[in-house]
């Protein structure tokens, strides 16, 4: 008989876990809306150590709160390491037009529109975890 994969998590460095979520293909902010948590597609870039998340036009609502979390995995189902990444701080609208310019050309735009929001995350807390695949017991 094969007992499951057992997937040990290890927490890694703040500086290990910014480096995995700027290489990041998939990542989502993560918000309370209605006392209800809403995950959104989004496309990031990480510069100057803030996040500059571009989003969907309805999903404006996370700059208007205080924190905004990122969230941003990678999971293997077959050998390999996977990886969680959260990072959580500060939100703001880009309002500056030239700066906003900047990253609507910057990041790749998914399927979202020319205009939408752009929001600035000043990473505070910064958590990541490795899950990493181990041999099966027989």
């Amino acid at each position: 008989m094969t007992t499951p994969l057992s997937r040990p998590l290890t927490e890694m460095p703040r500086s290990d876990a910014l480096w995995l979520l700027e290489g990041a293909a998939q990542e989502h902010p993560v918000y309370v809306r209605r006392e209800i948590p809403v995950v959104r597609p989004a496309i990031h870039i990480l510069e100057y150590g803030r996040l500059i998340v571009r989003t969907p036009a309805q999903a404006t609502a996370p700059a208007c709160r205080p924190s905004l979390s990122h969230h941003a995995d990678e999971i293997k189902t077959v050998g390999g390491i996977s990886w969680t990444v959260t990072a959580t701080g500060p939100a703001e609208i880009i309002t500056d037009p030239h700066e906003a310019a900047h990253y609507h050309r910057t990041p790749p735009s998914l399927a979202h529109g020319p205009h939408d929001p752009l929001v600035r995350i000043r990473p505070q807390t910064v958590t990541g975890f490795r899950l990493a695949h181990a041999e099966a017991v027989r």
